[in-house]
């Protein structure tokens, strides 16, 4: 990876859900968020609502009148793997059916394919499929949800060495408490397509720290007792569509437990 200066570097989060997700239940709004990433002094976020793209417009004139670059973000389902899909067109996402898709994606569009929490062990989670695909990914995923003692981010980092990959850290956020512990700096103006071009060039530096034992037990507790729904929230570009990949099932990356979907 490239050094990161420190002048224009940015600290960012691109792998963010609030209540217009349409598949989890979350407590804050996107307005809330914004105003919480405000205060920590983060440059731009990316929402990531699962297979559904918040509506930028007054949400990014808000973030853009506190200083924070709006990213477009989806995370995608994918044959029953989510992938981060970042600041490509809307319908582009849409027409994604299949990981090979991505190829034609990268190149329609200056934005970002990132595998988020690729060796959790839950089914959603991209696992040794990352490998089969690595050539349509631009980076890897290092997720808030660590501890001292279990942390399943170390394999997508050595995997990241592996394969000339750039590391992004990301909250994975369902929950405001989240926000701060697992961030990346990005030597980028403050711009999207900027942005994404610097990460995948490399010119990005993790930065995180272990979640506390109670802090991540809560979080943890908040999205397995919420409720799931899939209606869809006030401000969505698009929906779920007959050609929905949601409800394929695959086989679990680990047969030792499940996590929440994150």
């Amino acid at each position: 990876m490239l050094p990161v200066e420190n002048s224009g570097v940015l600290k960012v989060d691109l792998h963010l859900h609030t209540s217009d997700d349409p598949l989890d239940r979350i407590a804050h709004s996107g307005t809330a968020l914004v105003d919480r990433a405000a205060g920590l002094g983060f440059g731009a976020l990316a929402i990531t609502l699962h297979d559904a793209q918040v509506e930028q417009g007054r949400l990014a004139a808000y973030a853009r009148e506190r200083g924070i670059v709006l990213i477009p973000g989806v995370e995608r389902t994918i044959r029953g793997r989510h992938v981060l899909l970042l600041n490509f067109p809307a319908p582009a996402v849409e027409r994604v059916r299949s990981l090979d898709d991505l190829a034609r994606l990268r190149a329609s569009a200056c934005g970002l394919v990132v595998a988020p929490h690729p060796f959790f062990p839950d089914r959603s989670c991209l696992g040794r499929a990352l490998d089969t695909h690595a050539r349509v990914f631009d980076a890897v995923e290092w997720s808030y949800f660590w501890t001292r003692g279990l942390n399943f981010n170390a394999c997508a980092a050595r995997w990241a060495r592996a394969h000339d990959k750039a590391v992004v850290g990301n909250s994975d956020l369902h929950d405001l408490r989240q926000l701060g512990r697992t961030h990346s700096l990005v030597d980028a103006p403050a711009d999207a397509a900027a942005i994404c071009h610097a990460v995948r060039e490399g010119r990005v530096q993790l930065r995180t720290e272990p979640a506390p034992v109670p802090e991540l037990a809560a979080v943890l507790a908040g999205m397995l007792l919420r409720p799931r729904h899939r209606t869809p929230g006030s401000d969505l570009d698009f929906r779920y569509s007959a050609g929905s990949t949601e409800n394929q099932d695959l086989t679990p990356v680990s047969s030792r437990g499940v996590v929440p979907t994150l």
